[in-house]
């Protein structure tokens, strides 16, 4: 048997004059997921490294060698920094070794000046093996004489423009016109299916069909009919024969949601689907061919049901070949205002009402709840307020309810603290505003503010204003 070459080996394609690289890896998950990495970034004009933990490049696409001014990869192993820098010794500090040093990180940024000014590195994710550990990490370079470039508050149906949400827009744009399978991972209500639905508009799969399969909603027997479809009279009610949504969705994407909820049973069919690239209707003997790209979200811990046999291994790995992770909404608060203008905007659109403003006061509110339900929570909050709202703009009340005791829900305690402080942060400038336009005349100042001169030196003292 022939010993397995070194893992940091570089090799060149045969072909003259050719600038690709072959990652080789004894892990065969880690194996996999280069394989599918390379196959989508030959293609791509982001230039992107793959390296190990002692910082070799074990691959690099041709927009990274191009970007590095070099005419061709080294011939021998060599390190991301002699590679890319022509430097003899390493970095001083380097963001990159955090992927590999802590389990937990799933990216990070170059420390050296935030932009990746010394090379070039926008970011760097973790490429995990089969026993969970970081193998290797996948290194995005910033594009030359890009630096500086505003980068667009939203990607398809995704919108944000926080770090976490930029990360995700570079991998999503990434793995988008690829055949691989993808994982979304993360908290109910991030937004896996619009990040599904990103991923399909951005393929070239876009014209074809997106069918969306809550797996969570269907019993075994009937998910496995709806997805595989089934023969006339293969079960009590089978009057016809019925396609199956694989059949439907041939050509485009099919978006598994809630997959973590599905049978033993039914994941070894799915597995074999993914395998094979064909489907076996319900009472059928004949397998149908495929042409479908499978992507698949959950909210739950996979690892830990798949160590509780609760959920097939060679099942995962067929499906996050390229996983991906939402944050949740409390990791990317500043996209939270951005969120709240357009949730107001499309909700005053669908019931009719005129643009509605949002005050300050109330942004802040928003902004700093602790939003248990995320994104579709805070959705389903402006909903409400748009449809009650009486006014010009948005209140507090509209958000808290003064009837529901604080202790019936943590999240609505939350709100209610969180309101509070804004609405006494707003009537404190107010009356310093006032005071200053009356030159501190506080009789003037409690007319102008339309209060009693009694509650205006309560609220004076409560404030501390002086």
């Amino acid at each position: 048997m022939q010993p397995v070459p070194p893992v940091s080996a570089l090799q060149e394609n045969e072909m003259a004059g050719s600038h690709e690289t072959h990652p080789i890896h004894p892990d065969p998950v880690l194996a996999a997921r280069l394989e599918a990495l390379q196959l989508l970034a030959e293609g791509s004009s982001d230039r992107i490294m793959v390296i190990e933990p002692d910082q070799t490049v074990i691959y690099a696409n041709r927009a990274a060698w191009a970007g590095s001014g070099r005419a061709a990869p080294p011939v021998r192993p060599a390190k991301c920094y002699e590679a890319f820098l022509n430097q003899s010794d390493p970095c001083a500090a380097c963001s990159a070794k955090e992927v590999f040093d802590t389990t937990d990180v799933r990216a990070v940024s170059c420390a050296t000046k935030g932009d990746g000014s010394a090379c070039g590195m926008t970011q760097a994710y973790p490429l995990l093996t089969g026993d969970q550990r970081a193998g290797a990490a996948l290194v995005l370079l910033g594009h030359v004489r890009e630096s500086g470039k505003a980068k667009a508050p939203h990607l398809g149906w995704l919108i944000g423009a926080s770090a976490p949400m930029r990360q995700l827009f570079e991998m999503i744009r990434l793995v988008a016109d690829s055949q691989a399978t993808v994982l979304l991972q993360g908290e109910s209500g991030t937004g896996k299916e619009l990040a599904a639905r990103t991923i399909h508009d951005l393929s070239y799969r876009r014209d074809q069909p997106f069918i969306v399969v809550d797996c969570g909603s269907l019993p075994e027997t009937l998910l496995e009919s709806e997805l595989f479809g089934h023969m006339k009279g293969s079960f009590t009610g089978a009057h016809a024969t019925k396609k199956g949504l694989f059949e439907e969705a041939s050509g485009g994407t099919i978006f598994l949601d809630e997959i973590a909820d599905t049978s033993p049973q039914f994941q070894a069919k799915l597995l074999r689907v993914l395998q094979e690239g064909e489907i076996k209707p319900v009472g059928g003997n004949r397998p149908i061919k495929v042409d479908v790209r499978v992507i698949s979200a959950t909210n739950k811990d996979l690892a830990g049901l798949i160590k509780a046999k609760a959920f097939r291994e060679d099942l995962y790995y067929r499906l996050a070949v390229l996983p991906l992770t939402l944050p949740p909404l409390r990791d990317r608060r500043e996209d939270i205002p951005v969120l709240v203008r357009h949730f107001v905007k499309q909700s005053c659109r669908r019931h009719r009402r005129p643009p509605l403003d949002v005050p300050q006061a109330i942004m802040q509110v928003l902004t700093w709840a602790d939003w248990l339900g995320n994104i579709r929570e805070l959705q389903h909050a402006i909903e409400r307020a748009v449809v009650t709202a009486d006014g010009t703009a948005l209140t507090v009340g509209q958000f808290v309810s003064a009837d529901e005791p604080p202790a019936h829900h943590h999240e609505e305690a939350d709100l209610r603290s969180v309101a509070r402080t804004a609405a006494q942060q707003a009537e404190r400038t107010r009356i310093e505003q006032a005071l200053q336009k009356t030159h501190g005349n506080k009789v003037k100042a409690a007319k102008l503010l339309k209060v009693s001169r009694a509650n205006l030196y309560n609220k004076l003292r409560d404030y501390g204003v002086k």
